[in-house]
């Protein structure tokens, strides 16, 4: 079974930010909202159409990211296309 290699990358695991901010500065809508597990930047799913979490890994380069939608914990790798485990009571526990 592979391995994410970037777990030593989490800084981040909660956020208070609950608006994809840059959807707000454009007067759009989201679907979901993920976390940038390295800045705390929050970001729009791929099922919104700004995409703004994965164009924030394009810009940043920052490999994990989770859903911070109510009743989900997962994460996920962009770089290593796969959910190295999910946050449970703020912590990353690896699956």
């Amino acid at each position: 079974m592979a391995e994410c290699s970037h777990l030593n990358q989490i800084k981040v695991t909660t956020t208070k930010t609950h608006v994809c901010e840059e959807c707000v500065k454009m007067g759009d809508r989201w679907v979901h909202l993920r976390l940038c597990m390295e800045c705390g930047n929050v970001g729009c799913c791929d099922s919104s159409k700004n995409k703004h979490a994965t164009k924030h890994f394009h810009g940043t380069k920052h490999p994990l990211m989770r859903s911070i939608e109510p009743s989900e914990a997962w994460v996920w790798c962009y770089v290593d296309d796969m959910s190295p485990g999910e946050v449970l009571r703020g912590e990353f526990v690896a699956g």
